[in-house]
């Protein structure tokens, strides 16, 4: 077929070609699949991901430029990274940290045994305690102060423990074996722990009316210049019940309670107990 100008000059053509058909631009196209991870993360997400991965995102300033400003963002606190088990490998091997080898003799005790809780609730058992663990002589004023109970409902000190100016006589370095509380005449006395009643009777020293109570390994307490008492030898008393009535007997100018803690038969100051 032939193609006639205007010149008179001929080109030769070729059949007529069949339309193009218009490729469908909709259809899916294979793509890399982290590409569109990425594309979907964006730079800004992979760059927190990877400060969050690396324990470096706290409080980290990123500056992005973004359309010509710098943003500023503050990335949470993360775990460290955990480490990828090799193959057949356990997780558990790689998470778990390193054990510090122990050894011991071959001939060591172990003890096993759980020692008690005591809470501040049971003074009872913070007593039974102390005692049972050591001798009263040997136990620390840090560790048995508020281990006795108050042996009046109120304690006001009128005369503490030590040398002063004795109110029989007169005379100076008086050394004074207790603690004095004010009290009443028959204000009801405490006992200040529980334990066994050892003594009650006049004291020949000038304690009046006397009731002493054993706690068990060494410390004892006493009560004097009582009008009357409430208990006998061999009794058991528990923390609060009452033993006596508070008196002016023996030595004493005044109604009052003489108070003393004895460790192991030596007076001690009663405020490192009480």
């Amino acid at each position: 077929m032939t193609t006639q100008y205007s010149r008179g000059r001929r080109r030769a053509a070729g059949p007529v070609s069949a339309p193009r058909v218009a490729e469908d631009l909709t259809a899916e196209r294979p793509r890399d699949p982290q590409r569109e991870a990425r594309r979907r993360r964006g730079p800004f997400r992979q760059m927190t991901d990877f400060a969050a991965a690396s324990g470096l995102g706290q409080k980290a300033g990123i500056a992005l430029a973004a359309t010509g400003l710098a943003l500023t963002v503050t990335v949470p606190v993360t775990g460290p990274v955990m480490a990828t088990p090799a193959p057949g490998q356990a997780a558990s091997a790689v998470s778990a940290a390193p054990q510090p080898e122990v050894t011991a003799e071959a001939a060591a005790q172990i003890d096993f045994s759980r020692s008690s809780v005591v809470t501040q609730g049971d003074p009872d058992g913070k007593l039974k305690q102390l005692l049972s663990a050591q001798s009263a002589g040997s136990i620390t004023r840090a560790a048995s102060a508020g281990s006795l109970g108050s042996p009046l409902a109120q304690l006001i000190t009128a005369s503490p423990f030590g040398f002063r100016v004795s109110p029989i006589t007169g005379g100076s370095g008086d050394f004074h074996r207790g603690q004095d509380f004010v009290a009443q005449c028959g204000t009801s006395v405490l006992a200040a722990a529980s334990g066994t009643v050892t003594f009650v009777g006049w004291h020949q020293y000038g304690g009046g009316n006397r009731v002493v109570v054993d706690h068990g390994n060494g410390l004892e307490t006493t009560y004097n210049h009582l009008s009357s008492a409430s208990v006998k030898v061999g009794q058991t008393v528990s923390r609060g019940d009452v033993v006596a009535l508070s008196g002016t007997t023996g030595a004493s100018t005044g109604c009052h309670l003489h108070f003393e803690v004895q460790v192991n038969g030596e007076v001690v100051d009663p405020t490192g107990w009480l």
